[in-house]
């Protein structure tokens, strides 16, 4: 059995509504759990996304780490809230990932890059990302210090992923995939506009490309593209003229690569896809809600027992 978490971002919901959650899917049997409902009323409502819903997901030490958009939350497997950590520059924070004793955190607000060292349990890293407009500079900076960065927003760095080779991130307008070795900043592969999710994958990446619904995998030997799920009209909620200027189905964040040459993928309204690397194929598509705000946020396979 595979079995996975995923958060979601309910875009342009109202202070008294839920604006997202935490939900564990079982993909053989398709039950859904939903342990975690999200309203909090301290939060930014100015519209789409901003301070709403729960964003990346990570694990470290049998405790699960969630991102939110300016705070960091560590919850047990009964996901009760143990801790919650702030800094001035958490803003509009994305995806998240554990390497060694750190948790990286995407402060899209900040173009940054965030490190919460586990153990100390104090963000102690950070780097902020530039461009010129020709090419990509990186600057660390203290992230308990004054010597920080403005919040822009310039590049909407959206993801981050880490593994032995470096670190890896990208965003809706840098139109690259980036890879940090420690002390430099270079360009792995180019992106098209408007992605989530890329990072390396076998010979080659991955990516959502939201910006044309559908999920992509190029490689020198092959490209693919598998389009995301759409619902018949009719089917949906909140698709009024005002829901459907901050939301649309189809809107695709959220990837994790599963066992037996097989994806996970997450778009709106809240549905998580699984599909055959082989034959390129949707094999099912496990739906949390049809209203159509309701996005997938944060996605991975879920490392412990199933809850009874």
């Amino acid at each position: 059995m595979t079995s996975l978490i995923a958060t979601s971002v309910v875009r342009g919901s109202n202070q008294g509504e839920s604006h997202g959650g935490i939900y564990l899917i079982n993909t053989d049997t398709d039950e859904i759990l939903q342990p975690v409902d999200w309203n909090r009323m301290d939060i930014d409502w100015q519209g789409r996304g901003w301070d709403r819903g729960l964003r990346g997901i990570a694990f470290h030490n049998d405790h699960i780490w969630v991102a939110a958009s300016d705070e960091l939350f560590e919850f047990n497997q009964k996901f009760e809230l143990v801790a919650s950590f702030k800094n001035e520059y958490l803003k509009h924070c994305h995806e998240i990932s554990v390497f060694g004793r750190h948790v990286f955190i995407a402060s899209t607000g900040f173009d940054s890059i965030l490190g919460f060292d586990l153990e100390a349990r104090t963000f102690n890293w950070a780097l902020q990302v530039q461009t010129d407009g020709l090419g990509f500079a990186a600057r660390r900076y203290d992230p308990q210090g004054e010597e920080g960065p403005l919040m822009l927003n310039k590049l909407h760095l959206n993801s981050v992923y880490c593994e032995q080779g470096g670190m890896f991130f990208s965003g809706l307008r840098m139109k690259s995939l980036l890879r940090f070795d420690g002390r430099n900043v270079g360009v792995l592969s180019t992106l098209p506009e408007g992605t989530h999710n890329a990072r390396p994958f076998e010979d080659g990446i991955i990516f959502n490309d939201t910006a044309k619904d559908v999920v992509r995998i190029e490689s020198p030997a092959r490209k693919i593209a598998m389009r995301l799920p759409k619902y018949a009209p009719h089917k949906l909620t909140h698709t009024k003229m005002d829901d459907t200027r901050v939301a649309r189905q189809g809107f695709g964040r959220g990837l994790c690569v599963l066992p037996d040459n097989k994806i996970a993928v997450g778009s709106s309204p809240s549905t998580v896809t699984i599909y055959n690397l082989d034959t390129r194929k949707p094999e099912k598509a496990i739906n949390l809600s049809m209203d159509v705000r309701n996005a997938i946020h944060g996605l991975e396979i879920w490392p412990y027992d199933w809850p009874q």
